[in-house]
């Protein structure tokens, strides 16, 4: 007979207080390539640039 079968499974104290991290195994499912980031990262701090010139109030 064993021990365990007379207590009852309960958490332990680290569970108890929320301590644990629960992770999900998740896929992504939007890649881009590192090539491709910087390119649309420049071009967006280009569009900006001028956007600012051509409505700046002061000529």
């Amino acid at each position: 007979m064993s021990k365990r079968k007379g207590r009852r499974d309960t958490p332990g104290v680290v569970s108890a207080a929320g301590l644990i991290r629960f992770y999900e195994e998740t896929e992504a499912t939007v890649t881009i390539k590192p090539h491709l980031l910087i390119f649309i990262c420049i071009v967006f701090v280009i569009v900006v640039i001028i956007l600012s010139k051509t409505l700046s109030p002061f000529p």
